[in-house]
């Protein structure tokens, strides 16, 4: 069955009675959603719940996922012991969702004996008082990209398939903590504008638009929920939902959101994790690509932390990316010379230039994406020739140089075969001069080479 039901929650501990004391009357419009939200959960009759909480153990490579028969917790730290909870774990979906995470390189990690956080007790304590038995699984976040977020919860749907369970998911998480001066957390501008944007969003069921977020805005506007949003969207991927909005409250100066979705059937064209898919079995033009299309869709960085190859880690040399659709060049953006740490984020920075910087060519758009054909040419260190009988074009590419302009040609291109041409075409590249008195530099290129789509 899947994924039967899914929310958006917030979890501040005062709208609990005997932590709140009579203020939590101050959020009664939360308190009535979370009421309407247990009844509905208490009528899909989960097998399973699974809670992503920002509050679970955080780690900065790894996913904490609930480990042991049982996950025990309460109040304590907010002076109400008094309210306990002691909830039988899915160890059987604990350990498909690692299966299918090991398999898309995805580190998830287990802790023995760590009690339940308030991320995950605050809608446990609404959800329970229907006494509706379930058991649960709570996941944390990490300091991966957003995109490994959303392929966890990918994972996540996987799982349930494969085990045929009902699955109703809890996507914790508060929205900015910076909504009012007198606040815990005082005002800042991207405070509102964040939580506007997010509501908005998540109104439309607009999952892919979570990537568009910056990290700048998050780090100030300050939420601790946008991670568990986009795992709930992954665990969500390539379904039709119906999104409803219950309410919305920033009276504490912390933006506190409820909303739920319905999965209905399958929509291939909503898999918004389908573009990351690896198009080639080479792991440069693999990474190009994948930079490239998270680029556009996104316009996030890939993250060298995603990157397993460690030829691609280890190495420095100076890298070229070529884009070509349909046969005709698209953008080529290149470094003579290593810039970065890695030919990774070599690759990276310059894909990302070839698509986006090229002056000659327009960015690329989404619909584009499908089309392209990619080349990374990795280039040896150039050495001076001392006459031209030294080039060959169809083994050498060139650097024509005069002061501080600069002509870079590389080599095998479809249309120059003489040396003349090679040399001539460098050259107005540098916008240098037929009589300057230019110097030529060789350079071989390992090429890593795309065919046309």
């Amino acid at each position: 069955m899947s994924i039967v039901g899914s929310y958006i929650v917030p979890h501040p501990p005062l709208i609990i009675p005997e932590i709140g004391h009579g203020t939590e009357k101050i959020i009664l419009e939360t308190i009535k959603s979370y009421q309407k939200i247990s009844e509905e959960v208490a009528d899909l009759k989960p097998d399973t719940l699974i809670i992503s909480s920002p509050h679970a153990p955080f780690n900065y490579k790894s996913f904490y996922i609930s480990s042991g028969p049982t996950l025990t917790g309460n109040f304590g730290a907010f002076h109400a012991s008094a309210i306990s909870f002691h909830e039988e774990v899915d160890q059987e979906l604990v350990e498909m969702i690692e299966e299918i995470a090991k398999k898309e390189n995805i580190s998830l990690s287990k802790g023995e004996n760590i009690p339940l956080d308030h991320g995950t007790m605050v809608p446990l304590y609404f959800i329970n008082q229907k006494k509706t038995p379930f058991k649960i699984v709570v996941i944390g976040l990490t300091n991966q990209p957003y995109i490994t977020h959303y392929q966890l919860g990918k994972a996540i749907q996987e799982a349930a398939n494969k085990l045929n369970k009902r699955i109703v998911y809890i996507a914790s998480g508060d929205l900015s903590h910076k909504l009012k001066e007198d606040g815990p957390y005082g005002f800042i501008e991207e405070g509102p504008i964040y939580d506007k944007r997010l509501i908005e969003d998540c109104k439309e069921g607009a999952f892919d638009q979570l990537f568009n977020y910056s990290k700048e805005l998050l780090e100030k506007a300050s939420p601790c929920g946008h991670l568990s949003f986009l795992m709930m969207a992954g665990a969500l991927d390539g379904y039709q939902v119906t999104p409803h909005f219950y309410s919305y409250q920033d009276v504490t100066g912390v933006g506190y959101g409820i909303l739920s979705y319905k999965p209905n059937e399958k929509d291939k064209n909503r898999e918004f994790g389908k573009e990351f898919n690896t198009y080639s079995e080479d792991p440069y033009i693999d990474l190009a690509r994948k930079t490239i299309k998270q680029y556009v869709l996104y316009h996030t960085i890939y993250e060298e932390s995603e990157i397993k190859n460690k030829e691609l880690l280890e190495s420095r040399a100076g890298v070229f990316v070529s884009i070509h659709r349909k046969g005709q060049l698209r953008g080529c953006i290149g470094t003579i010379q290593p810039t970065k740490p890695s030919v990774a984020l070599e690759i990276i920075y310059n894909a990302i230039s070839a698509a986006s910087n090229d002056f000659r060519f327009y960015p690329i758009a989404e619909n584009e994406l499908n089309d392209l054909e990619i080349n990374v040419d990795v280039l040896e260190t150039p050495e001076p020739i001392e006459s031209i009988e030294e080039l060959d074009p169809k083994k050498y590419g060139i650097i024509v140089s005069y002061h501080q302009k600069r002509g870079v040609l590389l080599p095998d291109l479809e249309g120059i075969d003489t040396v003349e041409e090679q040399i001539s075409i460098a050259r107005k590249k540098g916008h240098i001069e037929e009589n300057d008195p230019y110097q030529i530099e060789r350079f071989i290129v390992t090429r890593h080479k795309e065919e046309e789509r």
